[in-house]
């Protein structure tokens, strides 16, 4: 990515003064990418989009290039603010510890797919072509677990994660380890993969994308408040949608999974590709209305306000406006 030296225009928001949210129309907010070139081309759009995402080189540009922006010049602001927080310190400056992004909203919003394309997108500016995308399913409890748990129909809640490891995880991160690694997960199976791990060396930037990214701390056995993952974000971004949008998307989904990953012998969801399509929809519906319906209720969207950025959707999976916390 490169950015030229004209201003971009200014921003219009709502009016909010008294809000701590700067909410920009998807218009102003789109002027502030103008002066930033080298959006994704057409083949590759259609590589990141999720089943079932719109996703176009409109909501490239006008979405996505200014939220790379963004992120780029919080990057560099961070950079800075450690050089200079070395120096008070009068310590030899170290590397700085790799930008972390936590990027969270429910099943079907379309997360996944921002987080490819944020990762593809920040990729291109050379301050920090070095990106790594870790997803939160690795960290799930394996089946096996979780069915001696009595959580398998529970997939996905808060509970469902071995949480240890994941805060773990994102501390080796911040803790400017040389080499970290996360499991892997395979929607294929529906499970961790044994004996594979994706390994992470030095990254500049690490997008952490799952639905409970954002979940306050809990309170431990002894009564005292532990850490949350979310403490060690840099910058965190929430995809939003009307909850019957979000539920139209997953039946959509399931009926087009039914027709293509589903058909696959190796599936755990083998099973619903002998459906009929009423019968698919009512499974979808059913499914949603059970699981990730109430985990989105109860878990996912009440994390929302702690985000420094919403990216709030349409019914057309377009982006309609944007909100931002002010500094």
């Amino acid at each position: 990515m490169t950015e030229s030296r004209q201003p971009a225009p200014p921003a219009v928001g709502h009016g909010h003064e008294q809000s701590p949210y700067v909410e920009l129309e998807r218009g102003a907010w789109s002027a502030l990418g103008q002066a930033t070139s080298a959006p994704l081309t057409p083949a590759e759009i259609e590589e990141l989009k999720g089943l079932g995402d719109e996703l176009d080189l409109d909501e490239i540009e006008q979405v996505y290039v200014p939220l790379s922006r963004l992120l780029s010049l919080r990057v560099a602001a961070a950079g800075r603010l450690h050089r200079e927080q070395e120096e008070f310190l009068h310590r030899r400056t170290p590397p700085r510890t790799p930008f972390v992004i936590g990027l969270a909203g429910s099943v079907a919003v379309g997360k996944s797919t921002t987080a490819r394309v944020l990762r593809q997108m920040l990729a291109r500016w050379p301050e920090h072509p070095n990106v790594a995308l870790v997803t939160t399913d690795g960290f799930l409890y394996p089946n096996a677990e979780l069915e001696r748990r009595g959580l398998l129909g529970r997939k996905g809640f808060p509970e469902s994660y071995d949480r240890k490891a994941l805060l773990k995880f994102v501390i080796d991160i911040k803790s400017g380890k040389d080499e970290v690694e996360a499991p892997i997960y395979s929607h294929l199976i529906y499970d961790v993969v044994p004996d594979e791990k994706l390994v992470i060396r030095r990254p500049d930037i690490v997008i952490v994308e799952g639905l409970n990214v954002l979940q306050p701390a809990r309170a431990r056995d002894d009564g005292r408040t532990g850490l949350a993952v979310s403490d060690f974000f840099d910058f965190s971004v929430y995809v939003d949608a009307a909850v019957s949008d979000i539920r139209n998307w997953y039946v959509d989904r399931f009926l087009r999974l039914r027709e293509t990953a589903f058909r696959d012998p190796d599936s755990y969801f083998s099973k619903y590709a002998q459906l009929g399509h009423d019968a698919a929809v009512d499974e979808a519906r059913r499914i949603w209305d059970t699981i990730n319906g109430p985990n989105l209720e109860q878990n996912v969207a009440p994390t929302r306000g702690r985000a420094h950025l919403v990216l709030r959707k349409d019914s057309d999976h377009s982006v309609r406006y944007v909100r931002l916390r002010k500094l």
